[in-house]
C-alpha cells in the first residue's frame, strides 16, 4: 500500500472512529508520518485465531478497540439471531413483561479496557435485539463459559487476552454449547465484521437498557458448587498448598472453591494475587514463561507447601510446581520443580484412572502436539483416547455424541476435567490436582512417585519446545513463507536422527477426523517434531518427543537422561535447521 492511500485509510479510519482515546493516539500517529507504525496497525482486521481475536490494544484495524469490538458485537449479534450459535435462547422476567429474546453472557476479565470492551458489547447487542447478560464483576474466563450453559444462553463472550502482555486484550466467543466457536461460525462472523464498514452506522444503546440484565453473584456461586463436585466429599484433605494468580481475576474465585470443597485456606502471592492489568512482577503473565513462577515457588517454599496452584490471568490455565528432594530441601526454592503441562495432563488421568472414574463412556482427550503417553495409557485401561488439533475448541467436541470428556488437555497448560465447563478450566484442575496430592500424602506418596511408574509403565516420554519469533510488518508473510518451504523441502533428517516421514495436516486428516490446518510432524524413530505458526502470535512454535523404553527400576534414572539428551540435541537440530531456512530476520 502506497504512503497517500495508507494516510488516507487511516483518516477514514479517524473520522469513524467513536472513542476519543484511540481518536487521539491514531491523530498523532498521522501528525507524525510514522509510516511503518501505521502499516502494521492498517495490515487487515484482526481475524480469528486458535483462541478468537486477539492483540494490542491501539487505535486502528489490527488492534484491539472500541472499533474493532463494535464490529464483532454487531457480527455476533446478527450470527445469533440467525439461530447458528446453537442456544436455547433466554427468557429472563425484565419487570412488567416477560419477553423471550436470544440472549448472549458477556464476561471480561480485569485488562486494560476490559470493562469498555464488555459495556460497547453489551449495548451493541441489545440494541441489535439481542439481550445482553453482563457479568457484574471481571471473573475467570472459565465462570463465563459455565454461564453460557447454566443460563441457557445462545453465546457468550469473554473479554480477555488470557496469558498475553500486558499491551493486548482479546475477544473469545461461545456458542450455546459453551463451547468455543470453530468453522463455520468463526468465518461467519469473520466476514460479517468486514461487511461493517462505518462503525458510526452500527446502533448502539445506552447502559441502562432494559435489555442489559446485570447479573449477580448467583453465577458465580453455582460455578463453585458444580465444581466441587468433582472431588470426593469424604476424600483426604491434609495438603498444604501455595497458590498465584499473577495478577489475574483467579485468586478471588479459587478461595470459594477450595473453601466450598473442603480444604485449608491457601497461601497466597500477595503481591500477585490482586488483578493488576500491567502484571509488574512478571516479564509475561503465563505460567509456562521462565521465571513467572519465582515469587510462587518462594512463597511454596517458606510456607512448607506441598505444591504451588499457577494460574494465567484469566484463570483457565493452569501451572504446578512440587517440591523435588533431588534438586534440595522443600523449604528451599532451589528444591523445586516446576511441571510440564504433560505431565500435569497424564496425572491428573492417572488420578481418575485410579479412582475408577473413567469407563467406556468416557473419554481421554489430547492434542496433536501434546505427548503421546496419554494414548499409551487409555489404551492399557481400555478408555478411549482422541486426539485433537491445538486447541480447546476442539478438545471440547472430541467425545462425539453419547460420551463424555472425561479429561482433556493440551500440554500449554490447559486441562478440563469432567466437563463441569466445556473449555479449559484451570480452577477445577487445580482443585482435582490438590485431591490428588492430599491423595498421595496419604498413602506417603507424591507426584514424582506416580511419573516413575508411568515411564516404568509405558516408557519416558521427554518434550520440549522451541519457538522461533518473526518480528517486521510481513511476519505473517514469513511465517507462511517458511511453512512452505518446510513442505517442499523438508529435512532428511534432524541431528542424529533421520526423519522416517512427514505427516501433512495442511489438507487434514479424516481417517483421524483432524479438519486443515497448518501443522507439519516430522516422524522420527523413537521420536517426533510438530511444528505449527501460533495462533494468536506470529511465531513458529516446535514441539519435541523423544521416547525412551525402560528396562527396569534401575535403568529409570539412565533413560531419563537418554531422553533429556535425546531431546536437547533435537532442539538444536531443529533451531539450526530453521534458522537456515527462515534466513536472516
Amino acid at each position: 500500500m502506497s504512503e497517500p492511500d495508507l494516510q488516507a485509510r487511516a483518516r477514514d479510519w479517524l473520522a469513524d472512529d467513536p472513542d476519543p482515546e484511540t481518536r487521539h493516539e491514531l491523530a498523532d500517529l498521522l501528525e507524525r508520518g510514522d509510516v511503518v507504525e501505521l502499516a502494521d496497525r492498517f495490515a487487515g482486521l484482526l481475524s480469528f485465531g486458535t483462541a478468537g481475536l486477539r492483540g494490542a490494544v491501539g487505535a486502528g484495524p489490527n488492534r484491539m478497540n472500541v472499533a474493532v469490538v463494535i464490529r464483532a458485537a454487531a457480527a455476533i449479534a446478527a450470527w445469533v439471531r440467525d439461530g447458528d450459535s446453537l442456544g436455547s435462547g433466554d427468557s429472563l422476567d425484565s419487570g412488567a413483561e416477560r419477553r423471550v429474546l436470544p440472549a448472549v453472557v458477556v464476561g471480561f476479565d480485569a485488562r486494560h479496557r476490559s470493562t469498555d470492551f464488555a459495556a460497547v458489547s453489551a449495548e451493541v447487542l441489545a440494541a441489535a435485539g439481542v439481550r445482553a447478560l453482563l457479568l457484574p464483576r471481571p471473573v475467570p474466563t472459565p465462570v463465563l463459559a459455565f454461564a453460557v450453559t447454566h443460563l441457557g444462553a445462545s453465546a457468550g463472550i469473554m473479554v480477555t487476552a488470557s496469558h498475553n502482555p500486558p499491551t493486548d486484550n482479546g475477544y473469545k466467543v461461545y456458542d450455546g454449547s459453551g463451547r468455543q466457536i470453530v468453522a463455520p461460525s468463526d468465518v461467519a462472523i469473520a466476514e460479517s465484521m468486514r461487511s461493517v464498514h462505518r462503525v458510526s452506522a452500527v446502533p448502539r444503546t445506552g447502559p441502562d437498557d432494559p435489555d442489559i440484565v446485570h447479573l449477580d453473584d448467583a453465577v458465580e456461586q453455582a460455578y463453585v458448587e458444580a465444581a466441587t463436585t468433582l472431588v470426593d466429599p469424604d476424600g483426604p484433605r491434609q495438603v498444604t498448598v501455595a497458590h498465584t494468580a499473577l495478577h489475574g481475576v483467579a485468586a478471588a474465585v479459587f478461595r470459594r472453591v477450595v473453601a466450598r470443597a473442603g480444604f485449608g485456606p491457601v497461601a497466597e502471592v500477595a503481591e500477585q494475587a490482586e488483578p493488576d492489568p500491567s502484571f509488574p512482577t512478571v516479564a509475561f503473565p503465563n505460567p509456562e514463561e521462565p521465571g513467572a513462577l519465582d515469587l510462587g515457588i518462594a512463597r511454596a517454599a517458606g510456607a512448607g507447601a506441598h505444591l504451588l496452584v499457577a494460574h494465567d490471568p484469566d484463570g483457565d490455565r493452569l501451572g504446578i510446581a512440587v517440591p523435588d528432594p533431588a534438586r534440595g530441601g522443600a523449604g528451599d526454592p532451589a528444591g523445586w520443580r516446576t511441571l510440564r503441562g504433560d505431565e500435569i495432563g497424564v496425572l491428573l488421568a492417572h488420578h481418575l484412572l485410579v479412582q475408577g472414574r473413567l469407563d467406556q463412556d468416557t473419554v481421554l482427550v489430547n492434542t496433536v502436539v501434546s505427548s503421546t503417553l496419554l494414548a499409551r495409557m487409555a489404551a492399557a485401561a481400555g478408555v478411549p483416547h482422541v486426539c485433537t488439533l491445538t486447541g480447546f475448541k476442539w478438545i471440547s467436541r472430541a467425545p462425539g455424541p453419547g460420551r463424555r470428556l472425561g479429561l482433556g488437555y493440551e500440554e500449554a497448560l490447559g486441562y478440563c476435567v469432567d466437563s463441569v465447563v466445556a473449555d479449559k478450566d484451570g480452577l477445577t484442575a487445580a482443585l482435582v490436582f490438590m485431591e490428588l496430592v492430599a491423595g498421595l500424602r496419604a498413602e506417603g506418596r507424591t507426584v514424582l512417585d506416580v511419573l516413575d511408574e508411568l515411564a516404568l509403565a509405558h516408557g519416558v516420554h521427554q518434550t520440549g519446545q522451541w519457538v522461533l519469533r518473526i518480528t517486521g510488518p510481513s511476519a505473517r508473510e514469513r511465517l507462511a513463507a517458511l511453512m512452505a518451504t518446510l513442505r517442499r523441502e523438508p529435512p532428511t533428517s534432524l541431528g542424529s536422527m533421520a526423519v522416517a516421514g512427514v505427516d501433512d495436516l495442511l489438507g487434514g486428516d479424516a481417517a483421524r477426523g483432524l479438519a486443515p490446518t497448518d501443522l507439519l510432524t516430522f516422524r522420527l524413530a523413537g521420536g517426533r517434531v510438530v511444528v505449527r505458526p501460533s495462533g494468536t502470535e506470529p511465531k513458529l512454535k516446535c514441539y519435541i518427543e523423544v521416547v525412551e523404553a525402560v528396562d527396569g527400576p534401575a535403568d529409570l534414572a539412565a533413560a531419563r537422561a537418554r531422553a533429556v539428551a535425546g531431546v536437547d540435541a533435537l532442539v538444536a537440530a531443529v533451531a539450526d535447521h530453521l534458522r537456515v531456512v527462515a534466513g536472516p530476520a
